[in-house]
């Protein structure tokens, strides 16, 4: 089946019917990687080749066509892409389309590269109260002048940025990862203190260590970045994608089935297995792979944090397992408070939840329903097609592009293990 491209029609919806997941399934590379290392190809203008590329994530294509916009020519061959460039790009990104966050990182980019940058204001999920501040925070403290109009974001350094002391308020993964693109450029150091180091963050500075950059990493404490006049081209490969991982264990686990995730990042998931395992879920983690053999759902209770904790992403993921348990579960998002739209989703589907200041209650136990209901976001998407595949009767899905933002050829991979996941568009 051909996937549609950023610039076609979308999938409209998910029609989904019950279904015992079985078979092998690959992790595709990290979403929440490639778009960095995407951003961070305009640091350079000589040749970037990266591989283990997630072809068909719909904000990856739409990432790439950025790019061309600012000049840069992009060729995909199977999981490979490769980026150049003939001039050096422009300051400003003229993009009409679907905007997605990661235009904060191209402004950031650009600035360290050309003295200026201007971008559409930042798309994505909407996740409550996610501003850019400490995106202009930084720039400004590495001698850009911002600006925001109705539309856009603008930033002017004509003398190029020069390092700085930058103390993150919160452990900001868009942040930290916009302060080390523009450090490497930067005129002496740049200090990030109290940065989010995760496996994501840690796959960009391998791949900007890779095209000369001098970084250091102090744990959560600090990150040292010395700057340089230019980067080098390189090759790199993509980290495998938690979340992706994630899904086909916590989806293995709900539907009874035997599924093996290979390439799975067991390193970087060791908490969330931790919560998962005691919680009902059985699996076998080997070497490059994990074999999962259903389990029985209970409750669950957990927090979402910083890297090595559960990230606001997954906790949609916990609140479905949760939903298939008898008893409570009780789920708190530290990071997006109020991050439950998917809960009144799930609600239509028989899943009695409530939310409670920043608590979400789930009393689960009860057998769902097929319905027609919305993915608010990619998680949520995500979490409402897990819901469907042991919901009686058919699950409508609308908006299920979002789900296609940030899974690789997730309907081919769905169908594969026997998942009655039907696209419309």
């Amino acid at each position: 089946m051909t996937r549609p491209r950023a610039n076609d029609t979308p999938v409209s919806t998910y029609r989904v019917q019950a279904s015992r997941l079985e078979g092998e399934v690959h992790v595709s590379g990290a979403k929440n990687s490639v778009l960095r290392l995407l951003a961070a190809s305009l640091l350079t203008g000589e040749q970037l080749q990266i591989s283990n590329y997630p072809a068909t994530l719909l904000d990856a294509q739409i990432h790439l066509d950025m790019l061309r916009a600012l000049g840069k020519r992009c060729e995909v061959s199977g999981d490979t892409v490769i980026i150049d460039e003939a001039s050096k790009p422009p300051s400003e990104l003229v993009w009409p389309g679907r905007s997605i966050r990661n235009t904060l990182l191209i402004l950031g980019a650009l600035t360290a590269r050309t003295g200026s940058g201007s971008v559409p204001l930042p798309g994505g999920c909407k996740l409550g109260d996610r501003k850019h501040d400490l995106h202009v925070m930084l720039l400004e403290a590495l001698g850009a002048e911002v600006t925001e109009t109705d539309t856009h974001l603008q930033a002017h350094a004509p003398n190029g940025l020069k390092g700085a002391d930058i103390h993150l308020p919160i452990r900001s993964t868009g942040a930290t990862e916009n302060a080390i693109m523009c450090g490497t450029l930067a005129r002496g150091v740049t200090t990030v203190w109290n940065p989010h180091i995760r496996p994501e963050i840690l796959d960009l500075i391998a791949m900007l260590r890779s095209m000369g950059a001098t970084i250091n990493v102090f744990g959560q404490e600090r990150i040292e970045i010395r700057g340089s006049e230019g980067l080098f081209g390189t090759r790199h490969r993509v980290i495998a994608d938690n979340m992706e991982a994630l899904t086909w264990l916590v989806g293995a686990c709900l539907t009874k089935g035997d599924v093996e995730i290979h390439g799975f990042p067991i390193v970087d998931l060791e908490v969330p297995l931790i919560h998962l395992k005691e919680s009902g879920a059985c699996f076998f983690t080997g070497p490059k792979s994990v074999i999962v053999r259903g389990g029985t759902c209970y409750p669950v209770e957990i927090s979402t944090g910083a890297y090595p904790g559960i990230n606001s992403d997954m906790q949609p993921l916990f609140a479905v397992f949760g939903a298939m348990s008898r008893g409570e579960s009780k789920i708190i998002d530290l990071r997006f408070p109020g991050r439950y739209l998917y809960a009144e989703e799930m609600a239509l589907m028989g899943v009695d939840t409530r939310v409670e200041g920043n608590l979400l209650r789930i009393k689960g136990g009860n057998q769902l329903r097929g319905a027609e209901v919305t993915a608010r976001d990619l998680r949520a998407g995500i979490a409402l097609t897990l819901a469907g595949l042991v919901a009686e009767g058919e699950t409508v899905i609308r908006d299920a592009w979002q789900v296609e933002r940030g899974y690789d050829r997730f309907i081919d991979k769905m169908q594969a293990l026997g998942g009655q996941v039907t696209p419309g568009w």
